[in-house]
């Protein structure tokens, strides 16, 4: 913990009025939980039980360590349940594994305000496993296999490690989360907290005067598995277009009249919270400049390039 405090002491970010207050949205959690949580089953050699393995469920969001007050804001949404932990040298962490909070704050959370993404799937099975872990199944071969078929089914599966001690296991099918609505504007801005990205991009152009052109963007990204959420997100903000690339759909809005009409007055409304409100901040300079052409103009043009030279990654340079 000296060393979360020294990170904390030494970590400043710009916070918006919510992060103030230390006041989520409970819809904010989830859509922050959809981007950026695992739900995890850890089945460990252990030669003093019983079965000879131990089983460990933990909840956990790893963020970048300039992120830290967004974990702050969770532990304190959950009433101060889990432990924050340094990850690496860039990394941090925040876990509930106590199985009697996973019951009892966790689980009852997500029961309450659903997981909308295909990591609703995942909760599904890490929550059956949970109830068989509070009836002491884990403590008997049977049960084990049970919890191991479940495993199976949640993250990437099992290691092989567990599939040559449990050859024999079936998995658990998976259920497909299906009609993936956005019912509540809070969990798109807990989303893009987490899996969002403003951008501002200067590019070579002989059809302007100075020879730059200016060139926002808007990004989503999630796994391909989650395509009717992100080609609903078209209807829902009213704009954008969604492309593949590889694994990952990319919902992007790149019309400047969208992004300055749509995009930016829904966040203003809806707060994003920890590093990415920052760079809304920024993003909107840039939206301001060039509703009064100032991006036609040298100074103008300056002034953008500064801004966007200190977003993203450029703002950890700085």
């Amino acid at each position: 913990m000296n060393q979360i405090n020294k990170l904390k002491y030494h970590t400043t970010v710009e916070v918006s009025q919510s992060q103030k207050k230390i006041n989520l949205n409970p819809n904010f959690v989830t859509g922050f939980a959809d981007g950026e949580s695992s739900f995890i089953i850890l089945i460990l050699r252990e030669p003093k039980n019983k079965t000879g393995w131990t089983v460990k469920a933990r909840f956990s969001i790893g963020l970048h360590k300039k992120d830290l007050v967004v974990l702050e804001l969770i532990k304190s949404y959950f009433g101060e349940t889990g432990n924050i932990l340094k990850q690496g040298k860039d990394s941090v962490q925040y876990r509930v594994a106590s199985l009697k909070d996973l019951t009892n704050v966790i689980i009852p959370h997500f029961n309450k305000y659903p997981l909308i993404t295909q990591k609703k799937a995942d909760f599904i099975l890490f929550k059956k496993v949970v109830d068989l872990m509070n009836n002491k199944e884990h403590l008997t071969l049977e049960g084990l296999q049970k919890i191991i078929a479940f495993k199976a089914s949640l993250n990437l599966g099992l290691s092989d490690e567990l599939k040559g001690a449990f050859p024999d296991i079936v998995p658990i099918e998976r259920s497909l989360v299906q009609d993936q609505k956005i019912l509540d504007p809070y969990w798109l801005a807990g989303f893009t907290s987490g899996e969002g990205c403003f951008s501002v991009r200067i590019k070579k152009s002989s059809n302007f005067r100075l020879g730059f052109q200016v060139l926002l963007t808007f990004k989503l990204g999630q796994h391909f598995r989650d395509d009717q959420l992100m080609r609903s997100l078209i209807e829902y903000l009213g704009c954008g277009n969604v492309y593949n690339d590889s694994k990952t759909l990319e919902f992007i809005v790149t019309k400047y009249k969208d992004l300055a009409d749509k995009v930016v007055p829904f966040f203003e409304i809806y707060k994003i919270e920890g590093v990415k409100f920052q760079d809304f901040q920024d993003f909107k300079k840039v939206i301001e400049l060039m509703r009064n052409k100032y991006h036609l103009t040298a100074e103008g043009l300056d002034k953008i390039i500064k801004i966007q030279t200190g977003m993203n990654k450029g703002r950890n340079s700085i």
